[in-house]
Parts: structure tokens; C-alpha cells; sequence
């Protein structure tokens, strides 16, 4: 397999930006599913090669799965998104964001495929298409794609200082259900009156 070409700038960062060139493999599997016989998922993030291409092709189909390949994706870095990558980087395990989607019709085999629509290694994009109910999956950055990404976030990301936390005794007071709880002050007695 090949190494992924990182590319840094060394002109004018608003002219080019920090970039590699990726291909995404997504795999359709067959599930035991009486209503759903297959299932899509994304298999692998890829360096990309001019052999593969511009155009989405069938690498792998037999009566388990099928393997797709889709080249000429551009994974950037946007200066204004440090903090994206910085969340990403610092995990356990940083990883690529792949966001794809099923074609509406059939149009590169006989049924609709899916169909990757972005890369990214920013935790925010990810999160804003996943709060925009698009199908996101991740996977597994390798290491020298993290050290790139580190060395971007070493440069351009700042912490913000920590803000003193406002206190609490404002916020209101909730049951295990999460239902306002009625604080009372008044003192009642027990089961019998005074008479």
C-alpha cells in the first residue's frame, strides 16, 4: 500500500492550504436480515493513486460483500477549524470522518450504491453533518496522517484560557427524572393536629 502524500504549503497559505489526497472503500456486506439482505458501511480511508482514477469503480463482488472504490477526495486544513483537529488528534484514536450517502438511483450498478460525499479529519464537520442526520462513520487515521495533523494543530491551535465556572446555587434543583423539584419552607406537623 502506499503512504499518503501530505502536502504543507510553502506559499501564500490563503493560495493552498495544507492537503492529502485520499480514496474512500465502501463495503457492502450481506446481513442475516429477512428485510434487508445487505448493509453498507465504510471499509477504509486510502492514499489516493493516479491509477485509481476519477470515477467510482467495483474493486471486489461476490456473494458476501462488495467493495467500491471512490478516488479524488482532498482532505484540507483550514486554519480557522485548529480546534476541529485538536479534538480529533487528542483522542485515542484520531481517525477520518467519512460522510456518504445512498444514490437516490441506480446509477454505477444495477442497484443504488453508497456514495461518499466528504472526508474530513475535523471533529466539529463531523459533528455538525451527524447534528444534520447525515450518515457519518469514521475511521482510523494512520500515523503519519496524525503526526501531519499534529503538527498542524502545534502551529495553529491556541487553548482558551479556562473561564471561572458561574456558580450553581441559581440553577434549579431536578427529581431523578428530571421534573423541577418544589422546595418548601414551611414547617407542617405530623399526622395529628393540635385542637
Amino acid at each position: 500500500m502506499s503512504e499518503f502524500v501530505l502536502q504543507s504549503p510553502d506559499t501564500d497559505e490563503a493560495l493552498r492550504r495544507p492537503c492529502v489526497s485520499v480514496a474512500v472503500i465502501m463495503r457492502r456486506e450481506r446481513i442475516d436480515n429477512r428485510w434487508q439482505p445487505w448493509r453498507w458501511e465504510l471499509a477504509d480511508v486510502v492514499p489516493h493513486e493516479a491509477g485509481f482514477g476519477q470515477q467510482p469503480r467495483l474493486l471486489l463482488k461476490d456473494d458476501s460483500e462488495e467493495r467500491w472504490l471512490h478516488p479524488g477526495f482532498k482532505v484540507e486544513l483550514f486554519i480557522g477549524d485548529a480546534e476541529g483537529y485538536y479534538l480529533n488528534v487528542t483522542t485515542p484514536q484520531p481517525c477520518f470522518w467519512v460522510v456518504w450517502r445512498m444514490e437516490e438511483q441506480a446509477l454505477l450498478a444495477d442497484e443504488p450504491v453508497a456514495v461518499p460525499q466528504i472526508v474530513t479529519l475535523s471533529y466539529h464537520d463531523a459533528g455538525r453533518w451527524l447534528d444534520a442526520q447525515e450518515t457519518v462513520e469514521q475511521v482510523a487515521a494512520p500515523l503519519d496522517v496524525v503526526q501531519w495533523l499534529q503538527r498542524f494543530v502545534d502551529q495553529h491551535h491556541v487553548l482558551e484560557a479556562k473561564r471561572r465556572q458561574r456558580p450553581q446555587s441559581f440553577k434549579t434543583l431536578q427529581d431523578r427524572f428530571g421534573n423541577p423539584v418544589r422546595v418548601s419552607t414551611d414547617k407542617t406537623m405530623g399526622g395529628t393536629g393540635r385542637g
